[in-house]
């Protein structure tokens, strides 16, 4: 019997996208709740930045440990035990009695969002055949969608039950990866061949190309990080409801996801460089200009500005692994998880300027950021990244498989 191949896709990269979708819509609950944990815990601007470093330290920043563990050992532990926690930690956020007790629970389950997200990638990467954009624009947009529906789900949510409502939420969440997702994960072979260099160790000679990858990387998502956090506040500010303002972070980040799923094929066709430096571009005027408006001119505004901003998200890990065609999940958590980290790190700062400029000031020097990121990629490759022969080890694993995994 023929395997099911929606678009064209293997199963495994189809499980780990769903599963994908999931970690990261429940890992985007803090933000449309931010404006009432605002109100309920009497935050700060800067301490609402906080929390969302301390979820981003341990969501990002931690990948990079969890990928070097995926790279040395079996990472089917890491591909289950991470979404469970995540599921299961994440929606405690409204039984919060104090922003201490807050970020412990973010800090719990950005952890387990940590685990799944290197070896997820890594698979993808492995089984994604000749297209190896298309498939990290599907895995990565699939996680990008499940942020942005998010918002029209749990805000609607508590704004009728209530803040301390959101434990019922885990529910649905483990029944999906227990009772779906997680059963068809594949048995998985060391990511990384036995006795070979591994981890960062690997990636030194790799280090010029990989190191301004980052950077761009850093650069784009403090950007990203600062819209998607102040930009409910502020419409809340400006009137909106909870609902409302929820309503307007899904259909940015739907713009997102639409984005990230056309930067892949079109690198694949047209070099990963030249994307790279037009969107970055391009999404400056969008972005600059939105905080000036109101309502949902804004939101369109913004939307706009967000799907030419992370359509370059696929594009830098897909381009760091052809560059760096070892340590897979090292390099995609250096790409992914490392990189967002960082660049979320500043959100207190950013939240402290808000308090003193505020926010729609704030926003519009913050757009500015993706210009220096497109100047950092002027040195990178201009040619299309060549498509990498995979290691023996990779393709004797995909080879055994024989159908795929998801039905």
């Amino acid at each position: 019997m023929k395997a099911f191949r929606p678009f064209g896709l293997h199963g495994t990269v189809l499980v780990m996208a769903s599963t994908h979708f999931l970690v990261d819509g429940y890992g985007n609950i803090l933000t449309p709740l931010l404006p009432l944990l605002i109100t309920n815990l009497n935050l700060s601007l800067a301490g609402a930045g906080t929390l969302q470093m301390c979820f981003q330290l341990a969501n990002s920043v931690a990948q990079l440990g969890f990928g070097h563990v995926a790279d040395r050992s079996n990472p089917r532990v890491l591909l289950i035990v991470g979404p469970l926690l995540a599921v299961a930690m994440l929606p405690l956020v409204g039984l919060a009695p104090t922003a201490w007790v807050l970020a412990a629970v973010l800090i719990v389950g950005g952890l387990g969002g940590a685990a799944f997200h290197p070896p997820a990638a890594a698979l993808v990467h492995r089984y994604a055949g000749r297209h190896r954009g298309f498939a990290m624009s599907f895995h990565i947009t699939s996680g990008t969608l499940g942020q942005a529906m998010a918002p029209l789900i749990f805000a609607p949510f508590v704004q009728r039950f209530g803040l301390r409502s959101t434990p019922w939420l885990v529910i649905p969440g483990l029944a999906v990866l227990i009772g779906v997702l997680l059963r068809r994960v594949p048995p998985v072979e060391r990511l990384h061949e036995s006795g070979a260099a591994s981890g960062i160790r690997a990636l030194r000679p790799y280090a010029k190309p990989l190191s301004l990858l980052y950077l761009i990387v850093v650069l784009r998502t403090l950007t990203a990080v600062s819209f998607s956090t102040f930009v409910p506040v502020m419409l809340t500010r400006r009137g909106m409801t909870i609902a409302q303002a929820g309503t307007a972070a899904s259909i940015y980040l739907c713009a997102v996801g639409a984005g990230g799923f056309v930067g892949g094929p079109i690198a694949d066709r047209f070099g990963a460089r030249r994307v790279i430096m037009l969107s970055l571009i391009c999404a400056v005027p969008f972005l600059a200009f939105a905080p000036l408006l109101d309502g949902w001119s804004l939101v369109a505004m913004i939307a706009v500005g967000g799907f030419l901003l992370q359509s370059t998200l696929p594009v830098n890990v897909t381009f760091a692994q052809m560059l760096a065609p070892i340590s897979a999940a090292t390099v995609s958590s250096l790409m992914m998880g490392f990189a967002w980290g960082v660049g979320g790190l500043a959100a207190p700062l950013v939240g402290m300027v808000a308090d003193r400029i505020g926010i729609d000031h704030t926003l519009i020097m913050m757009s500015f950021m993706p210009l220096v990121a497109a100047a950092l990629a002027l040195p990178l490759p201009a040619t299309r990244a060549p498509h990498v022969t995979a290691r023996a080890s990779d393709v004797a694993t995909v080879e055994s498989a024989g159908t795929d995994v998801a039905e």
